[in-house]
């Protein structure tokens, strides 16, 4: 454990150097207060807050890719992180020197010298390296070696309190069988063909009482009326024209995309002379070997030969010869720049050959769209123009080609304009009196809005949701049937015990985990089964069915299963950690109120002007 504390102590400082040295600085937090507060007898000096603060502020940058204010940093708590560990560390300390706990000039020697950062390009430790990076993070050779010094003791100290606690094993079985365990299940599903057929009409009365049981299913939520002027490339399309020049020009450029020629599908199996090429055709001639064999020979796999789809031309000499060949069929030695290959082919795809006129209506759909998009875009100057000029979304609409709109917008609407993703993002964050700026929408058209009114929560009339009410009783009633059928089946299937006299399909769930999940089956099925006493029977609601299930075995975690054994070392592994960093912060903690902890917030504060 001594070995293990050393090396997190170096890898530690290690970390702390690197950071210094990546550019943070060499900046001085010192002035006429030298510490921020204490823990018993050891100072936090403001050389070591400021600097701890500055790595945690620059390395939240380096993992968000955002600038970190102090502001931004006190806001997340990053400042009293920082204090606590500090405390910690202090706390630590203070007990080391209590205890009389220390590291010999000898060994803080030896780990100096290993640091890379102070070895010169031969390997060894270079003395002017050292001052360098030392000077480079703002602090003086005395004061980085009493913080080795102080890291490996506190390392020290650290891994005598978290080693050697060893968890009991019936503590890791039982966590192991709460995650491991296996239920054997026996279900059956009830569906609405076990019913006998019903003629039943609900009244008036019980929808409307479902109606007002339900009246949040049928409230319109919270809306913005909003009016808004818009254009997007379609609505403009039939004002683009194309001429046919343009046309059969870039139908020309795209003469690959529209006359394909005929390719094959080819695998080529190269060797280096004919000699080997020719043993390997006697091989298949006599039926010794096949191609995939030949392949395997070589120490190859099909992909590694794989030519995907090539035409005549991309065969050079061979492409005759390859393409008179029939699908499946291997020919060969044939010559190619490589030396003697085997090709087999694999497919044959006919050329495709699209004429101007069979080409024309999308390439003239798709040039005229991207001519509109164009022109929307340059609509989006002169429509801002209007607006600041103080013209108003219905000016925009009658002096432009766009178009005015309004629409009672609530969050997940999806007809219209709300179904673009760039209005839904504007109208969450439409305020009243907001500038109708134009803004874009994710196909290239443009937009400005106006929010003229909020609207509170507001119920359906019963006749405009009538239809959903009879549908919500038609579902109520068949599932009311359904567990009704379903306890009857249950007073049965208690007299025999025997799924199969139920007349229903049977299924069983031999080993179901807690992170099973059952075909077919509601979510909570796996969750009700490991709830279950062996031999009990729930009836669980299913999709539009009901299920019978009743637990027939509960089973041990199976410890002959990789995965279950690979499951248990990681566990033993995590829970070991977990007990090793409570038992350090209950020590610290400890260490903490016995030694007495004092800050100065004044200089705390003064150092956060450095920041500012």
């Amino acid at each position: 454990m001594a070995s293990k504390s050393g090396k997190t102590a170096v890898w530690i400082l290690m970390g702390l150097l690197i950071l210094g040295l990546g550019g943070f600085g060499a900046t001085s937090f010192t002035g006429n207060v030298r510490s921020i507060g204490s823990v018993g007898d050891r100072d936090i000096s403001v050389n070591e807050y400021g600097r701890a603060l500055q790595n945690e502020m620059r390395a939240f940058e380096a993992q968000t890719g955002q600038a970190v204010s102090l502001a931004d940093a006190q806001a997340m708590g990053l400042d009293r992180r920082v204090l606590a560990q500090l405390m910690t560390a202090a706390a630590i300390d203070n007990e080391a020197s209590r205890i009389g706990l220390s590291v010999g000039d000898e060994t803080l020697a030896r780990q100096v010298q290993n640091i890379p950062a102070f070895q010169g390009v031969d390997g060894k430790f270079d003395r002017d390296a050292y001052k360098f990076a030392i000077d480079r993070v703002g602090m003086s050779e005395a004061e980085f070696e009493r913080g080795l010094r102080q890291e490996t003791s506190r390392a020290l100290l650290q891994g005598a309190v978290v080693s050697g606690r060893a968890l009991p094993a019936p503590y890791v079985d039982t966590v192991l069988a709460y995650f491991a365990e296996r239920r054997r299940v026996t279900w059956t599903r009830v569906e609405a063909s076990s019913l006998e057929a019903e003629d039943y009409t609900p009244s008036e009365e019980e929808l409307k009482a479902l109606f007002e049981e339900e009246i949040e299913q049928f409230t319109l939520p919270e809306r913005k009326r909003i009016t808004y002027a818009w254009l997007t490339p379609e609505m403009i399309l039939d004002q683009v024209e194309i001429d046919e020049a343009l046309l059969r020009r870039e139908y020309e450029a795209r003469a690959d995309q529209y006359n394909v020629p005929e390719r094959r599908l080819v695998e080529r199996l190269i060797y280096a002379d004919d000699g080997r090429a020719d043993m390997a055709r006697e091989k298949l001639d006599n039926g010794e070997a096949d191609f995939e064999a030949l392949v395997a020979e070589r120490g190859l796999a099909l992909t590694d030969i794989d030519m995907g789809d090539v035409t005549i031309g991309d065969l050079d000499e061979a492409g005759e010869a390859v393409f008179a060949a029939q699908s499946g069929e291997v020919v060969g030695p044939l010559p190619t720049a490589l030396g003697p290959a085997f090709f087999r082919v694999n497919g044959i795809l006919a050329a495709e050959e699209t004429t101007f006129e069979e080409a024309e209506p999308d390439l003239r759909q798709e040039l005229a769209f991207d001519r509109a998009r164009r022109q929307v875009a340059n609509s989006a100057e002169p429509a801002e123009d209007l607006l600041a000029g103080g013209a108003t979304l219905e000016d925009l609409a009658a002096e432009t080609d766009m178009i005015l709109g309004s629409v009672d917008w609530a969050e997940g609407q999806s007809e219209g304009i709300a179904a673009y993703e760039g209005f839904e993002a504007a109208a969450t964050a439409l305020a009243e009196g907001d500038y109708p700026e134009v803004l874009q929408l994710d196909d290239g058209g443009i937009f400005a809005m106006r929010l003229d009114e909020v609207l509170e929560p507001t119920p359906s009339e019963f006749d405009a949701v009538r239809e959903r009410v009879v549908n919500i009783f038609e579902t109520r009633r068949s599932m009311d049937r359904l567990r009704a059928r379903a306890e009857d089946l249950v007073a049965t299937l208690g007299e025999t015990s025997d799924f199969g006299t139920l007349g229903l399909e049977v299924e069983t769930e031999e080993a179901l985990t807690r992170q099973s999940s059952v075909l077919g089956a509601p979510e909570d099925f796996v969750t009700r089964a490991f709830s279950m006493e062996p031999g009990q029977v729930e009836i669980v609601d299913g999709f539009g069915a009901v299920l019978i299930l009743r637990l027939e075995e509960v089973l041990p975690p199976n410890l002959e299963d990789p995965d279950v054994a690979a499951a248990r070392t990681g566990l033993e592994q995590q829970l070991q950690s977990s007990v090793a960093q409570d038992i350090y912060r209950i020590f610290a903690e400890d260490l903490r109120a016995r030694a007495g902890v004092e800050l100065d917030q004044q200089a705390i504060n003064a150092v956060h002007v450095n920041f500012q």
